[in-house]
């Protein structure tokens, strides 16, 4: 029987402790080997609520040879180096979103992975979604006919906090918010970019990360994605709004694991609430959509199923390269006011 990959996730955030550790941890073929903290204080409280070893630091990770694979669960700005350490070290490596705030940086971890031999991934959960099945189902039936506009919008009612509110820490919702949904656009739209304009508020006085930022990418065929972040919208777009040629589709709500993982148990994330469902109208009929059950799961299985199989990568890294093109092009073109053209190299 093939020996569970021992885990460690580096960082002791909200991330790790609602998501990573905790699937992780009941994933089969995964083993929850560590979590890794900066804090000293926190260490036997890792050790007394997971049962597992607590290190100090990424590089007490490094150095211990019974570790299989680091899960990076920390600031975006630290995503980077810690990825090409840990894949110089002998590592396989899987990174929180943003995967990295630049295409120098993306292209660094790239060649590690390359070098080393070693795993690289992004955790793309949001993939796993039930809304996001659902528009795939739906398009891939044909449903809406041709659709060659998508809005796509994640707002809400409150300012980042912690190292999500520094700005040179690779904060803000344009990151937080804005590769997840960035990532499914590129999937829903896979032919290749042209321009992206991007245009950014910055409301909160005491705040250098955006209040608002909107991302409008222009595809080659005329195809044309819409994203729309804020963090001051008490009431908020729909979280998908797709146009075709036979019908429109719209749908609002968050996936039900995002509480159920705060509230410690994700598997108890069933159903969708029906008021939740989206709405099918096609100008003569409405018909409601049952949202498929997401499943975040899927992604560590498939992270394992790579590993002990050979198994292809669900989360490739010229889709996540892509990402970070895209992001790096949308800030560039809010620095200028101006739409930037995207490089396909």
């Amino acid at each position: 029987m093939t020996q569970p990959l021992r885990t460690v996730v580096v960082g002791y955030g909200k991330a790790t402790r609602f998501y990573h550790a905790p699937i992780t941890a009941s994933t089969s073929g995964l083993a929850l080997h560590g979590i890794a903290t900066n804090s000293p204080e926190k260490q036997h409280e890792i050790e007394s609520t997971y049962k597992c070893k607590s290190y100090l630091g990424l590089e007490a990770v490094l150095v211990d040879p019974e570790v299989d694979l680091v899960v990076l669960s920390t600031p975006n700005s630290t995503h980077a180096p810690m990825a090409v350490a840990a894949l110089n070290a002998g590592k396989n490596v899987i990174t929180e979103k943003v995967m990295c705030l630049s295409l120098a940086e993306c292209d660094e971890m790239i060649g590690a992975a390359e070098l080393s031999g070693k795993l690289l991934s992004v955790f793309q959960n949001r993939r796993w979604d039930g809304d996001f099945l659902t528009v795939r189902r739906l398009l891939n039936e044909g449903q809406l006919g041709t659709v060659r506009w998508i809005e796509m919008a994640w707002q809400r009612w409150d300012s980042p906090t912690g190292w999500r509110a520094e700005a040179q820490m690779g904060g803000g919702r344009f990151y937080d918010l804005g590769a997840h949904l960035l990532d499914q656009l590129l999937l829903l739209f896979p032919q290749d970019v042209q321009s992206v304009f991007c245009k950014k508020h910055y409301d909160f006085p005491n705040l250098d990360v955006e209040s608002h930022a909107l991302i409008v990418v222009n595809f080659v065929d005329g195809a044309t994605g819409v994203i729309d972040l804020g963090s001051m919208a008490a009431i908020g777009k729909p979280r998908f709004h797709l146009f075709g040629d036979k019908a429109t589709f719209a749908k609002h709500g968050l996936d039900p694991q995002d509480d159920a993982a705060r509230a410690g148990d994700i598997d108890a994330a069933t159903v969708e609430d029906e008021a939740n469902f989206g709405q099918l109208f096609d100008g003569k009929h409405q018909i409601t959509i049952p949202t498929i059950q997401g499943r975040w799961r899927s992604y560590y299985e498939n992270i394992v199923d790579v590993l002990q199989n050979g198994a292809e990568s669900a989360v490739k890294l010229h889709e996540a390269r892509r990402v970070i093109g895209v992001l790096e092009a949308a800030m560039r073109s809010a620095r200028e006011g101006r739409s930037i053209s995207v490089n396909h190299e």
